[in-house]
């Protein structure tokens, strides 16, 4: 086990690390949080829910989505897209922060959505590996506010299953080289997928 306060599980196949995320005081896990209560353990802090997109809007249609597991057991909720105002959500609404606010909020859970600010600064620091604009994941955003807002004295953070693919609109190179340099600046420890 690595001793860490803090594990950040992805959801990339292939990883086992049930007992070291359970060891972990705080669990951060992501959208449908593959492996949870099993290859990855049963502990989760914060389930970080992307907010824009068709995944949130499938699981706004989804009726049983309060009662999966992995939300009822989260004690609070990451939202990693600021809200849009309305007037930049046309012709095609992208945004479901106002919804997904409403749908969690029977649960009676803290839920945090990440700022603006960040989402410029995770740019800038993706942007030397990408073309154009850097469409961020989730797992970087919250990576990198939880590495931003961690003091330095409090050890690396934990992160496993992070295979850097998936949705073909995300930098995931870049992703890769950041995590890397996190790693080698010991901020975190990242536990590569088999």
């Amino acid at each position: 086990m690595s001793g860490s306060r803090l594990a950040i599980v992805g959801n990339a196949p292939g990883i086992e690390a049930a007992a070291a995320v359970d060891a972990a005081p705080s669990v951060v896990r992501f959208n449908n949080a593959a492996g949870f209560r099993g290859r990855t353990g049963s502990r989760v802090t914060h389930l970080a829910l992307v907010n824009r997109g068709g995944q949130m809007r499938e699981w706004l249609a989804d009726p049983g989505f309060l009662d999966r597991p992995v939300v009822r057991a989260a004690e609070a909720f990451i939202l990693p897209f600021p809200m849009l105002p309305a007037e930049h959500n046309r012709p095609e609404q992208v945004c479901w922060t106002r919804e997904a606010l409403a749908l969690l909020a029977p649960l009676g859970k803290p839920v945090h959505v990440l700022p603006e600010d960040l989402h410029r600064e995770g740019g800038l620091r993706l942007g030397a590996g990408t073309m154009g604009r850097p469409n961020p994941s989730t797992g970087f955003l919250v990576t990198l506010a939880l590495l931003l807002g961690r003091p330095s004295w409090s050890g690396p953070v934990d992160a496993y299953g992070f295979g850097f693919a998936g949705w073909p609109g995300h930098p995931w190179a870049a992703e890769r080289a950041w995590f890397a340099e996190a790693e080698a600046s010991g901020q975190l420890r990242l536990h590569p997928s088999r």
